[in-house]
């Protein structure tokens, strides 16, 4: 960031000036904490208070750590100051764009980076072979500071992924499958250490569930997670429930974050009330500590330096803005994040999926009938409304679910292109489509049904007890 007072900081949006006031001030603590020349820490100082006056300035409000400004974040519990905006948090995903989310707006909303070309094709170069099709496809479309994690890799530095699940139901659904069909890919090509959190605490706080069920739920999604083919000996995976009450390092980092992220911080990151219970405006502590390599001493060797890269949905990015923002304050690196789009429900990209309506999405446990009838009755179709209309009009692959759920399962990318071409002629109706997605969803299914029964009781105790991975630190 350039220091001089002579920029022209009216040209900068809300956004880009919070970040520099957060970044200024970093460098303030910075300068102090190795006790640099104090004319060098006034310059500093003058230019961070500058900075702050620029911020108050244009957008009315006064600079909070961790709290971009109102009219880019979400508030009150869910609801945004423009009626058209897509409401984007943690716990709700609404659009009224049968689409789905306007990604470009979000990444501007959130203050990310896109995943471009030239991001990719260093991915490609850094790993030697060709990049996921989550990456080509723009399923995986947005990131903060993956440049890092590709120098310190190309530097021959270590790095870990984190990733994680909240157990709010035993069955699984396909589009929880994402993240870690991604995490494992990235596993393999980098070769890395993985920590999954299972936050069955936060399910426990949130949902209408006794601890117990919470924890029985965690142990259960652990099943589907190992059967996506993670590697035991590089794979640590813990329950909140189990791990935090063992580990003096995870806590000491929740308390370290707790202390910087002040109850008016949460509220304006997470649109907490004051009836919320305060184990919910702790949480994201929680979630955060993962992000610190010092969390699992036992991994790490009590290592705190090692950048942590999180795959994860964008709706999960609150969360790692806050840790972010602490990360400096308490001497760890800020985590490098990338974000994938939202998993479409059957009725269209603009519902929910939710676990209680069977019908919202193709679960881990359906049979082939049930994914068949599914698919059938309940896909939303981009097609026309009479045959005749179809074949002359032709179909609409960004609204239609069929094409959606190909892009993320069907890996074959010129077969996907000419099933996109061929729907939007006329040449392929609706009903082909959909026989298409059901050939392709069925034996995925099926195959992931069958590594599941693999996976026993003690082979998910040797994922999830705390233990030395096979990497040197």
């Amino acid at each position: 960031m350039a220091d001089s007072p002579n920029c022209d900081l009216k040209s900068l949006s809300p956004l880009q000036l919070f970040e520099r006031v957060t970044e200024q001030g970093e460098k303030v603590r910075a300068l102090k904490a190795g006790k640099a020349p104090k004319d060098e820490i006034d310059a500093a100082v003058r230019m961070l208070l500058s900075l702050k006056l620029s911020y108050k300035t244009t957008t009315g409000q006064d600079y909070q750590a961790g709290l971009p400004p109102k009219d880019l974040v979400l508030i009150n519990n869910g609801t945004t100051k423009e009626e058209d905006e897509d409401l984007v948090d943690p716990w709700n995903v609404q659009t009224s764009n049968a689409k789905g989310v306007d990604y470009d707006k979000l990444i501007v909303r959130f203050g990310s980076s896109k995943i471009d070309t030239d991001l990719i094709n260093r991915i490609e170069r850094a790993i030697g072979q060709k990049p996921h099709h989550f990456l080509r496809r723009g399923i995986f479309f947005s990131h903060r500071d993956m440049d890092q994690v590709l120098d310190a890799y190309e530097n021959k530095k270590p790095f870990y992924l984190y990733t994680g699940r909240g157990p709010s139901s035993q069955a699984m659904h396909v589009g929880h499958l994402i993240p870690f069909m991604f995490t494992k890919w990235l596993q393999e090509v980098f070769d890395v250490p993985l920590v999954i959190q299972l936050t069955d605490d936060e399910k426990y706080l949130w949902k209408d569930m006794t601890v117990e069920k919470a924890y029985e739920y965690a142990k259960e999604n652990a099943k589907d997670i190992i059967a996506c083919g993670f590697d035991v000996n590089k794979t640590f995976i813990f329950s909140d429930l189990d791990y935090l009450g063992t580990s003096a390092g995870f806590y000491k980092n929740i308390v370290k974050v707790q202390k910087h992220v002040t109850f008016n911080q949460v509220k304006g990151i997470f649109g907490f009330t004051d009836s919320d219970c305060i184990g919910k405006i702790s949480f994201p502590a929680i979630q955060a500590a993962p992000s610190f390599s010092s969390s699992f001493p036992q991994i790490f060797n009590g290592k705190e330096n090692i950048q942590c890269l999180i795959p994860c949905a964008i709706d999960q990015d609150p969360y790692f803005r806050m840790t972010r923002d602490v990360a400096p304050r308490i001497g760890q690196p800020k985590p490098a994040l990338l974000h994938s789009v939202f998993f479409p429900a059957l009725q269209g990209a603009q519902t929910k999926m939710s676990a209680s309506d069977p019908n919202s999405s193709i679960f881990l446990t359906d049979t082939a009938k049930q994914i068949k009838t599914k698919i059938n009755k309940h896909a939303f179709s981009g097609g026309r409304d009479t045959i005749e209309e179809h074949r002359k009009y032709g179909g609409n692959c960004d609204v239609d679910v069929s094409i959606m759920y190909l892009t993320f399962f069907l890996e074959d990318d010129d077969r996907l292109e000419q099933l996109k071409q061929a729907y939007t002629s006329g040449e392929l109706l609706t009903g082909e489509l959909k026989k298409v997605l059901i050939e392709t969803m069925q034996p995925l299914v099926a195959a992931h049904q069958e590594r599941r029964k693999q996976v026993t009781d003690e082979i998910v105790k040797q994922f999830m007890t705390p233990r030395k991975l096979a990497f040197e630190f």
